[in-house]
């Protein structure tokens, strides 16, 4: 039985011309960054080439690119960094966030913060009005995703970032589940900081970026030897900066081919869900393409999912940082879902491999395992 891999949201499989660019500096050039000859050197030129990289990839300078060791750290840092520099006030964080931003701005309540939520409507989008209104309490901080991970919707990053500069608050986004599927541009969001991934666009885990406005004051996570100009201590893992600037290379390349491909995939399969009484998710707003978050009522996620598993399909009940929770999505339960029916949620997320072959075949599967497991629930009862 061959195995289909459609939870690319989750990460994805690292592409050859990533490995190739990444295997001289895990192989032959082993000098540390930081060291001043030849070998050292030539690891920093490596280093300093993917900076550019990167930045080109989201709009921004090089030397606004702070590189650390995952999104989840970059979006700690985030949060941290800037608030350490500010007076604790009130700080806002979309009720959609994913945990690497929600508990560190839940953790800040305990040096003074006050921290709340900004609701969303039943398409995952962010509710202006409900932000405008928070906003009249003085806020330092707000972190707003750019693209939900389990829905995939699109927020309105530059207005929400307008209205936070306004009342003099900085502006934090989330675009690691942007980058590689809609054109990402620091400077047009308009916001002070952005959190990217590598391991998202087919580069390797263990690198990810924090991109900074350099008139932002922020403080380090971690304290050490002063690399990324004294921002984030330790030794870089350049095989894998080297890999997350050819990942971002190639992202920005393939970009329009990806949109067209995985749009066409979801197109198929959503009328697919259509037929067999699918709710999807967030349907009615602007997403990314290649993501579909779905339900059937009276049927438990967790249990198809591991269903289709046994049948070669790699899908997920929602983020795979939060599936060690028996919880309903957070997510959905903010977009006003039934608990019952969030429970059921399962999602879809393609890649540049996946064909409309597989996705045919995999409505069947669905087809067979929702018949049977139903029918086992009529036994059961």
């Amino acid at each position: 039985m061959s195995q289909v891999y459609f939870d690319h949201n989750s990460t994805t499989a690292l592409k050859t011309e990533v490995l190739e660019a990444m295997l001289p500096f895990m192989t032959k050039q082993h000098g540390n960054a930081t060291s001043r000859h030849s070998f050292g050197r030539a690891a920093r030129a490596a280093v300093e080439q993917a900076r550019e990289q990167v930045a080109n990839a989201v709009g921004a300078y090089a030397n606004q690119i702070v590189f650390t060791a995952s999104g989840t750290e970059a979006n700690n840092f985030a949060i941290y960094g800037i608030a350490s520099g500010l007076e604790p006030a009130q700080i806002l964080v979309s009720s959609i966030e994913h945990p690497c931003v929600s508990r560190p701005a839940q953790a800040l309540n305990s040096r003074g913060w006050k921290t709340y939520s900004i609701k969303v409507d039943s398409n995952c989008n962010i509710n202006i009005t409900h932000l405008q209104k928070l906003l009249q309490t003085p806020t330092n901080l707000v972190s707003v995703m750019l693209v939900n991970n389990e829905t995939g919707a699109i927020q309105d990053i530059a207005k929400v970032a307008e209205l936070a500069r306004e009342h003099k608050a900085y502006v934090h986004t989330d675009a690691a589940q942007a980058l590689g599927k809609i054109p990402v541009d620091f400077f047009a969001l308009n916001v002070h900081a952005m959190t990217i991934s590598s391991h998202k666009i087919g580069g390797p885990l263990g690198a990810g970026a924090l991109v900074l406005d350099k008139r932002v004051d922020i403080q380090p996570l971690l304290y050490g030897g002063g690399q990324e100009k004294g921002l984030r201590s330790g030794t870089e893992n350049v095989a894998a900066i080297v890999g997350f600037g050819a990942a971002c290379e190639l992202a920005v390349k393939n970009l329009t081919a990806f949109d067209m491909h995985t749009e066409n995939l979801r197109k198929h399969l959503e009328a697919g869900l259509s037929k067999l009484n699918a709710v999807v998710f967030g349907h009615n707003g602007l997403r990314i393409p290649n993501t579909s978050f779905f339900a059937f009522p009276n049927m438990d996620g967790e249990t198809l999912v591991m269903a289709l598993d046994c049948k070669g399909y790699g899908v997920s009940s929602g983020s795979a940082c939060s599936s060690d929770s028996d919880k309903p999505s957070h997510v959905l339960l903010a977009m006003g879902v039934d608990e019952d029916l969030a429970r059921g949620a399962v999602r879809v997320s393609f890649g540049t491999n996946n064909t409309i072959e597989q996705v045919q075949h995999f409505l069947s599967a669905l087809e067979h395992e929702l018949t049977r497991l139903r029918n086992l629930t009529a036994i059961a009862a």
